[in-house]
């Protein structure tokens, strides 16, 4: 089924089944029942040019029993910390980023080509290019928050996006399409640290329903709350017409942790400092 915008306008669902979602596989461990603690120590090792993570010096593996390598220590460094701040029990639920590297690991490394195209046909219908008719309080906030993203894409990414009010589907130039194509595959082309950006990416691409604000954030034109609100714009507004549902507020607040871990994890992966 198309996507549909709370305020009405309904959108192709972008095609990913060819794709491995990384989104997906992140949450494969949930449904696992939560193995004891068996180590006293997590940190992460510089081994053969990666840096991995270790537990009591032991060589820890992903589910596929992959080991956990990644190309920079600041990443290492921060799976670490999620190994270390467990209880007497595992718990993915609180280790978003580790299950992010798993999904990179296990899945993406294997279909980068598949896993970029998948991200990049969000932009055929991004979230960011539909307003809201009304009431003019709503389409304000949208312009708010989404023109600084179309701002970002026609200034670093060379892409120029036509927006639409309503129900009814935009088809965008050929060029901007191919803009978002060209910078993601950039990122799927990005060597070792590939699978774990592109990994990152797709979360926060699925998570908002806009390439085009999972790109700003990535480019760091975004920090990743600025990103979140704009990717809410249109909850927030029915929050303060209708009130809070306290299921769907739960679940957003699991979703917002997945979005910051896998900007964090972009960030660490290509070592950026330039987020706001």
């Amino acid at each position: 089924m198309p996507n549909k915008t709370s305020h009405g306008a309904i959108m192709p669902e972008p095609q990913t089944e060819d794709a491995v979602d990384p989104l997906a596989l992140a949450k494969r461990d949930l449904k696992k029942a939560l193995p004891r603690r068996f180590y006293r120590e997590a940190k992460a090792a510089e081994r053969n040019g990666a840096f991995v993570l270790q537990l009591d010096g032991r060589l820890a593996k992903t589910p596929g029993s992959n080991p956990i390598a990644l190309p920079s220590r600041a990443a290492a460094e921060a799976i670490a910390e999620e190994w270390a701040a467990q209880g007497e029990w595992i718990d993915p639920a609180l280790m978003p980023m580790t299950r992010i590297v798993h999904s990179a690991i296990d899945g993406v490394a294997r279909a980068l080509a598949a896993t970029a195209d998948g991200i990049a046909k969000y932009g055929a219908s991004d979230l960011v290019c539909y307003r809201a008719e009304g009431p003019r309080t709503l389409a304000q906030s949208q312009a708010a928050a989404w023109d600084p993203v179309l701002a970002f894409a026609r200034r670093q990414l060379g892409a120029v996006f036509v927006c639409t009010e309503g129900v009814m589907f935009v088809e965008q130039p050929q060029a901007a399409r191919a803009a978002v194509t060209e910078a993601v595959g950039g990122i799927a082309e990005s060597g070792a640290a590939a699978p774990f950006a592109l990994a990152s990416l797709h979360v926060m691409t699925a998570l908002t329903g806009s390439a085009l604000i999972a790109l700003g954030t990535a480019h760091g034109a975004l920090s990743a709350e600025a990103a979140w609100r704009a990717a809410h714009v249109d909850d927030e507004f029915e929050i303060a017409a209708w009130g809070e549902d306290a299921e769907a507020s739960a679940r957003r607040a699991r979703q917002w942790l997945e979005f910051d871990a896998a900007a964090r994890l972009f960030d660490a992966i290509t070592m950026k400092g330039n987020r706001p």
